[in-house]
Parts: structure tokens; C-alpha cells; sequence
């Protein structure tokens, strides 16, 4: 008798989302408590704790909402067949247009453009309460319906252009490569990883964003000073509009061995009160360069894709695995879909473990800040952003070490005071 995987992977996938509820509820009791964190007494102001709370309670019902549509929509999709059912479907709807649906290529792609469609469909009424409901009520939605249907146009037709080739190409790979099937597929995302990192900022970014040279002044010099102390090779400093969507703030750094690129938020340089905090933030984000981390993550990530393509070489030709999802056939995409839902379990311990990693890395990075003479400025900043930002304040441990890739604001406030401790 074949093992049930279907039935296996769908019991996995309730019991995660029981698993991840009772960390949801966990989070809403935290915020139901009516005080700050005693570290945040006196840092964060009242009306904005209660701004917080307003609005992570909003967030908060939408996700219960959210996740039980989701659980369940993709629990019918796998128990009740409706996945080869609709492979199925996209084949005999080729013939209809003159094309062959013997071509696997072909069929894929008109699959493909089914699912988009209707992942459209199912996800449109929760984004559009997302933003013009939940975010609006906070204050944070800056876009206008028109902006957002223009941005929506504009992802569905970057996918139109970019994804039949690359889907074509991982399939090609597939059928002809051999027993160095994994090296290849490893191979193939590696160079395409590095190509998008290098169009995205220069192509795609702009068409959603407008991005402007920091004008000369102040914050400009400092920057451009304090990149230039560490031998960053900081080749452009732009703001980007972000306000035109949203009055969130951030910072961000990309770019190429000697090609280097920082990005500042319009929001980020009009919350904060001077020049200082700003570049603090700065400095935490290139402590993340000057102590690899940008690197090691990188690493970390082929490695990972590495593995996975090569456990999906090891079922790719499972008769039983295919079969056990209604499927009589063995399409490289569905051999995908199928791999990435039996491997959910380690997924979920790998992205425990690389949370783990990344909050080490963001105490390390305000460490590197500090040790630069920002240690006050940064504080200062990080409880701007999190003002402003409305960011959750108390924070349930179990739920932040789950799901956090960053560390609460309580925790990197004591751990930089806990370095001014040891100093003194």
C-alpha cells in the first residue's frame, strides 16, 4: 500500500496553522496588556502605545481572518483534487487556441497563468482591506485606488514578460539534465539571482518608485563621511518617494562588490528630529557590511537552494508521490509544487533557525553602531521608527522568536544598554 503524502502534507499544514494560532493568540494577549514594557516607560509616549495598540489589534483580527481562508482554501485544493483537476483543464484549454498540449512548456505556462488569476481573485479583497481599510484608518496608506490598480498592472505584466522564460528554461534544465540535475538547477537560480539583483534597482524599482539623489547638506556629507571611515564603496545615495504609498519608513543598501547604493525613505528623513538619528541608522545597516552579514546570509541561501534542488531530484521520478496528489503524469512544475509541500516541515525549522541567525546579526550590527559613537543617536532612531511606525510594544517571546526576524525594540534597547553597563 502507497503512503497517503497528500493526505500526510495537508495533516502537517493543519497542524502548523493550529501550531502558528496558538502563537497568534499568545501575541493578541500580549497586546492586550494596558502598559508599556518597563524599558519603554518614559522612551514611549502614552498616546502613542495607545496609537499601537489600536492598530495591532486591527492587524491582528485581519490575520485570524486571513490565515483561516487560507488554511482552508489550500486544504480543499490538495484533499479534493482540484490541483490535477486544473492541471487537467490548462492542458485542454491549449487546443482551444491552436496550441499543442502535448508540450509540456505550453502547458505549463497556461497553468501557470490559471493560478495567477485566480491567486488574483482570492487575494484581492484581503490586500484591498489591507490598505484602504486597516492602513488608511492608522494613517498610513498614501495611494490613491488608481496608483494602486496602476502598480498591480505594472507587476502583472513584469510577470507576463519575465516569467514564461524563466519557467521554460527551469524546465528545459529539468528534462535534459541528467544526473547533474541539481548542479544545473543550482546553477541556473544562482546567475538569475545575480542578473535580477542587477536589473531590480535599475529597471523594475523605478517603475513603482521614483528614486532622487540626496540633495548636498548636511545629512549628505555625514553619510557620505561616515562610508567613506569604513571604506564603503558607496557609489549613489538616493530618496525614494515611499511616501506616495505609505507613511512607513525605512533604509536600505544594495549594489555589487565596488558598485554600492543607499536608499533613504522620504518618511525615515522627515520623522526623525535630526540628521544624527538618520545616520546612526545608517550605521547599523553597514555594520551588516563590514561584518559579512549580507555575505553569510547570501551564502546561506545557495546552500539551502543547493539542498532542496538536490532532495528534489531524489523524488522528481516518485510514481507513488505523484499519484498519492491524483496526478498520473509527472509535470516538472507539479513535481515542484508537490516537493516544496512535503519538505514543509523543514522549511518551517529553517526558518526558525535563520530567524535565530538574523536577530543575532541586527544585535551585532547596533554593537557595530554603537562602537562607532551612535549608541545614543540609535536609540533614539530605533524608538522613532518604532513611534512612528506603530510597531507592536509588547511582544509575546514565544510568538517573536517564531516569526521575528528582527528583535523586539525591548530587547535592543537593554542590549545596548547593557554594552553602556559594561563600559562604565
Amino acid at each position: 500500500m502507497a503512503f497517503p503524502y497528500m493526505e500526510a502534507v495537508v495533516g502537517f499544514m493543519i497542524l502548523m496553522y493550529l501550531f502558528e494560532t496558538y502563537l497568534d493568540l499568545r501575541q493578541h494577549a500580549a497586546l492586550k496588556l494596558p502598559t508599556l514594557p518597563r524599558t519603554l516607560e518614559g522612551v514611549i509616549s502614552q498616546e502613542k502605545f495607545e496609537k499601537s495598540r489600536a492598530y495591532s489589534f486591527d492587524k491582528s483580527h485581519f490575520h485570524f481572518v486571513h490565515e483561516c481562508v487560507t488554511i482552508l482554501i489550500d486544504s480543499a485544493i490538495l484533499f479534493f483534487g482540484i490541483l490535477p483537476w486544473f492541471w487537467k483543464k490548462s492542458g485542454n484549454f491549449l487546443p482551444l487556441v491552436g496550441l499543442n498540449e502535448e508540450n509540456e512548456i505550453l502547458h505549463t505556462l497556461s497553468f501557470l497563468a490559471g493560478v495567477t488569476i485566480w491567486s488574483q481573485i482570492t487575494d484581492l479583497p484581503f490586500t484591498l482591506y489591507s490598505t484602504f481599510v486597516i492602513e488608511a484608518r492608522h494613517g498610513f496608506n498614501k495611494q490613491t485606488i488608481w496608483l494602486f490598480i496602476r502598480d498591480l498592472i505594472k507587476g502583472m505584466c513584469l510577470a507576463i514578460l519575465l516569467g514564461p522564460p524563466i519557467v521554460s528554461a527551469i524546465i528545459w534544465i529539468v528534462q535534459k539534465g541528467g544526473p547533474y540535475l541539481a548542479i544545473y538547477l543550482w546553477a541556473f537560480m544562482f546567475v538569475l539571482s545575480l542578473v535580477m539583483m542587477t536589473i531590480y534597482p535599475v529597471l523594475i524599482a523605478p517603475l513603482f518608485n521614483k528614486f532622487t539623489p540626496l540633495p548636498d547638506g548636511e545629512l549628505r556629507l555625514k553619510i557620505e563621511k561616515l562610508a567613506s571611515s569604513l571604506k564603503f564603496p558607496l557609489k549613489k545615495l538616493f530618496v525614494v518617494d515611499g511616501s506616495t504609498r505609505s507613511s512607513h519608513s525605512n533604509a536600505y543598501m544594495y549594489g555589487f562588490f565596488k558598485n554600492k547604493r543607499i536608499v533613504l525613505y522620504d518618511t525615515l528623513i522627515q520623522q526623525c528630529k535630526n540628521d544624527e538619528e538618520i545616520v546612526a541608522v545608517i550605521a547599523h545597516e553597514l555594520g551588516h557590511w563590514k561584518l559579512n552579514h549580507t555575505m553569510y546570509s547570501f551564502i546561506a541561501v545557495q546552500i539551502l537552494t543547493f539542498l532542496q534542488f538536490g532532495g528534489y531530484t531524489l523524488v522528481r521520478n516518485s510514481t507513488d508521490l505523484f499519484r498519492s496528489f491524483g496526478f498520473d503524469t509527472q509535470p516538472v512544475l507539479i513535481g515542484l509544487i508537490i516537493f516544496q509541500h512535503t519538505v514543509i516541515p523543514l522549511q518551517h525549522l529553517v526558518s526558525f533557525a535563520l530567524n535565530l541567525v538574523s536577530r543575532s546579526f541586527e544585535f551585532q550590527a547596533d554593537a557595530f553602531a554603537k562602537k562607532l559613537g551612535y549608541g545614543s543617536a540609535l536609540r533614539a532612531g530605533l524608538v522613532k521608527l518604532q513611534e512612528e511606525n506603530l510597531s507592536a510594544m509588547n511582544t509575546d517571546p514565544w510568538y517573536s522568536a517564531y516569526h521575528y526576524s528582527h528583535p523586539p525594540l525591548v530587547e535592543r534597547l537593554a542590549a545596548l544598554d547593557e554594552a553602556d553597563k559594561k563600559e562604565q
